[in-house]
Order: structure tokens, then C-alpha cells, then sequence
């Protein structure tokens, strides 16, 4: 398996500044890898909506429902 160390650093960079971040590449080539990995190297907690599947799908299509549950998240 590729360890992405590169991939991994810019993502933890990014979610420094931002609360959310979106992982948008090709299909087939470990996006869901990726996010599973670097859930693994994060101190909180995380949260995965994989934009193919229809239930994650509908729950996001009204955000502030999807999110609420979350902690950090606020209204």
C-alpha cells in the first residue's frame, strides 16, 4: 500500500485552517484510503460522507441537519 505521507501532511494542514475539507480526485485511486488513514492520525473525532452513496447523499442535502450532531459544530 502507498502511504501518501505527502497527501497526508497537506490534508492535516488544511484541516488546521478549515473544518471542513473535501477529498475530490478520479474514482479508483484511495480517497476513501486516505480519509480512513488520516482519521487515524487525527486527535478528535471525524466524520466521513462518501458522495456516492445515496443515504450520505440525502443526509447532506439539508447540511445544517447533517452537521448539527457533530461536535464542534455550531448553529
Amino acid at each position: 500500500m502507498i502511504t501518501r505521507r505527502r497527501e497526508l501532511e497537506t490534508l492535516r494542514g488544511l484541516l488546521k485552517r478549515h473544518p471542513v475539507v473535501g477529498i475530490v480526485v478520479a474514482r479508483q485511486v484511495g480517497k476513501t484510503t486516505l480519509a480512513h488513514a488520516l482519521a487515524k492520525l487525527r486527535s478528535g473525532p471525524s466524520s466521513y460522507f462518501d458522495l456516492e452513496n445515496p443515504e450520505d447523499m440525502a443526509r447532506l442535502a439539508d447540511p445544517m441537519m447533517a452537521l448539527k450532531e457533530h461536535k464542534g459544530f455550531s448553529l
